[in-house]
């Protein structure tokens, strides 16, 4: 089998090529390419991987080109440059590295916040420029004040603990904050209209959303405490930079300090040029360390899903780490072909898949799994699913997608139960994975089978009457069908019946409806895995 194939189209580490090499894969190392687009859809389509900084786009377009692509690596934690819902739809992972540049990125607020409290950077003008200005400078002391964080997650509760360490108060506005976390931060949680009224000095570090656009609109700055400072080494659009201006020239506003601006590069902008303002080129992450941080474990992330299916700090899939990848690749196996079964089964519009997961099974990570049966049950439907957009579809069609989680029934150490509700009936199977790891269906509609999946199935439903087992045999013999396993299952001595072959090769519509024709049987189905 080739070795993975990966392309770094902007300036990486010349260590992160070498992890790709040192793991075997055969990375293309052209930084150039990130400036030039269309070279770049050229080259794609031959790469399993392609690692990116900011300079390159994975636009739509530049995916279309992108035929064998399986992840996109973001050496740091923006992802503005690729175009997520066509990579989702492409079932291709996106990874970044949200904490390779945490600390550089808290450090930069914090000075920024000194330098703003302090007006370093015009008093060192000044005094370069020959002047004594000693009593325009006049400053303001952090410590004792209130620092109002608006997101208190990884790069938040950094800057929490080092606005503490100074003796400042630390508030927080987070949505997603626990009153534990809270307290284990040693912050006080609280509302964004408190927050406002009370911080001498706010600091955002939440990603760009449509809840978060604006989050410090005109209307919110109206609300802040007078004298207010904010800085900003998130995201750019987070304020509304022009309504800022206005309330810093008004002095409603003290002074502002951004490294993030709502168009980049920024050549022009409405705090350029204010007094109090301090603007830096977005450099949050602009540390060796942490350049060299996100450029190794964005080679790490990529090697381990390539070589493993390991995922991790992935935007649009569950993670699967690197030591359970091995325990969980077979059953994710075995809910996609369980998935599979029933959505060939199934000819009316599915409304709820259910996933059952009983025994040791349901203490793994069950996502992936889950991603796998919505895709096997729909693609039948939807050509187009797979495993990364699969819960995304199945939401948009508003089917209803429920997880359970039981001990194990009967002698199976694990198991996986699907049941697909569709308009015309319900339809459910079980399949477990033995020591061999290979997936198999133990359960069709509560009958006992034994059978792994192949390429070429036929299911067929049946009387438990004498006559079936020859007549079927025949017609396969004398169509010259080779039979590799032939496995059959009953609810009672004469009552309802499955037969479950594997063949060789894909039986034809004719012989179909032979197998049909034969009186003991109810429903005959070609399947293929």
């Amino acid at each position: 089998m080739p070795a993975p194939r990966v392309l770094i189209s902007d300036a990486l580490s010349p260590a992160a090529v070498q992890i790709f090499k040192d793991r075997g894969i055969d990375v293309t190392f052209d930084p150039a390419l990130g400036k030039d687009k269309d070279k770049l859809a050229t080259m794609i389509g031959d790469y399993d991987g392609l690692a990116i900084r900011s300079a390159s786009k994975a636009t739509a377009k530049l995916l279309e080109s992108a035929t064998k692509l399986k992840v996109i690596g973001r050496a740091g934690i923006g992802v503005d440059n690729v175009d997520i819902p066509a990579a989702t739809q492409r079932g291709i992972i996106v990874m970044n590295t949200p904490f390779g540049n945490s600390i550089t990125t808290a450090e930069h607020a914090i000075a920024l916040m000194f330098a703003l409290a302090r007006q370093i950077p015009a008093a060192d003008l000044s005094t370069q420029a020959g002047k004594w200005e000693k009593n325009r400078f006049m400053g303001v002391e952090l410590e004792a004040k209130t620092l109002g964080l608006i997101g208190a997650g990884n790069i938040g509760s950094i800057v929490a603990r080092k606005a503490l360490g100074i003796g400042m108060k630390v508030i927080a506005y987070d949505p997603y904050l626990t009153p534990e976390r809270a307290v284990t931060l040693g912050v006080e949680k609280v509302e964004l209209e408190a927050l406002l009224a009370r911080a001498d000095v706010i600091t955002l570090h939440v990603p760009m959303t449509e809840q978060t656009r604006n989050i410090l609109s005109r209307e919110a700055l109206a609300k802040t405490k007078k004298g207010v400072r904010i800085i900003n080494c998130a995201r750019g659009g987070l304020v509304d930079e022009q309504a800022l201006a206005d309330a810093i020239k008004s002095g409603h506003v003290a002074g502002a300090a951004f490294d993030v601006f709502s168009e980049e590069p920024a050549e022009t902008n409405p705090l350029f040029g204010l007094q109090n303002v301090i603007c830096t080129p977005h450099l949050g992450a602009s540390t060796s360390e942490a350049q060299e941080n996100v450029a190794l474990q964005v080679a790490e992330q990529m090697s381990d899903y390539l070589l493993k299916g390991a995922i991790t700090n992935a935007v649009n899939f569950p993670s699967i780490s690197a030591e359970e990848a091995p325990r969980v690749k077979p059953f994710v196996a075995l809910a996609e072909k369980l998935g599979s079964f029933l959505g060939q089964l199934t000819e009316t519009s599915v409304k709820a898949i259910r996933i059952v997961y009983e025994g040791k099974v349901a203490d793994l990570n069950v996502k992936p799994m889950t991603s796998a049966a919505i895709t096997g049950v729909l693609r039948p439907f939807l050509s187009d699913i797979n495993m990364v957009n699969a819960a995304a579809i199945a939401t948009d069609k508003g089917i209803t997608v429920d997880e359970v989680k039981r001990e194990a029934p009967g002698n199976l150490e694990s198991s996986i139960r699907i049941i697909v509700e569709a308009e015309d009936m319900p339809r459910h199977a079980v399949g477990t994975v033995l020591s061999d790891g290979v997936p198999r269906i133990v359960e069709i509609r509560d009958i006992k089978v034994d059978a792994a999946f192949a390429p070429h199935m036929i299911y067929i439903r049946n009387d438990d009457k004498p006559g079936f087992i020859g007549a079927f045999g025949s017609l396969l013999g004398n169509a010259g069908v080779n039979v590799a396993t032939f496995n059959l299952g009953r609810d009672r001595p004469g009552g309802d019946a499955i037969c479950y072959v594997a063949v060789d090769e894909r039986v034809d519509d004719a012989l179909l409806k032979k197998i049909e024709a034969i009186p003991q049987v109810k429903r005959a189905r070609r399947l293929a895995f």
